[in-house]
């Protein structure tokens, strides 16, 4: 089992953070983080995430338009966003992700299925990258509050990319924290049968 202090990093004292300190995220971070989230688990190995990551002045630009009010100031002060979607096309990479059965026949010509896998699987992808964030210590700030269709557009304007949710990455400014909300017990989420 993992100590208290790796505990408390990934879950009971980590928040999702809306203001940032003034420092940068290095290329060599960013790419720790996926390194660790690559593995998460996903159907039939399909790794459907796509990550863009944006950090230039000029791309937060291209991004500020496309955000609800309340999330503009956290997305422009974070050293980095990172837009996950999902690859409607996930499955032409099943023959390398996927190779001991015909998996990419199981999602060709399947818009509903590739939807519903392709959101599932990249949240879940999503979920492990701010989980590999934090464990690299640095603090996440996951997000909805954006326009999809015209963010799609301009950071994917092929159309073969959808986005899921944004999470802004840096370094946590811990005196912009409200109270921790409370949650449910055990027995209101759970059930042992």
């Amino acid at each position: 089992m993992l100590n208290k202090d790796a505990l408390d990093t990934l879950f009971t004292k980590a928040r999702s953070y809306n203001g940032w300190l003034n420092k940068s995220v290095s290329a060599t971070q960013i790419n720790q983080i996926y390194q660790l989230m690559k593995f998460a688990p996903t159907a039939a190995n399909t790794c459907p995430s796509r990550i863009i990551l944006v950090q230039s002045n000029e791309a937060k630009a291209r991004l500020k338009p496309h955000l609800d009010e309340g999330n503009v100031e956290k997305s422009m002060t974070a050293p980095a966003v990172a837009i996950i979607g999902y690859d409607t096309e996930f499955y032409e990479k099943l023959p390398f992700l996927f190779p001991h059965t015909d998996a990419k026949s199981w999602y060709e010509g399947k818009p509903d299925k590739i939807k519903s896998v392709g959101e599932m699987n990249a949240t879940l992808q999503g979920a492990y990258f701010m989980m590999a964030t934090r464990s690299i210590g640095l603090d996440c700030g996951p997000m909805g509050g954006f326009n999809a269709e015209t963010l799609d557009n301009e950071f994917f304007p092929d159309g073969k990319v959808k986005s899921i949710f944004l999470c802004g990455i840096g370094y946590g400014d811990k005196d912009t924290l409200f109270a921790r909300s409370p949650r449910l017990d055990f027995d209101e989420a759970c059930k042992i049968i």
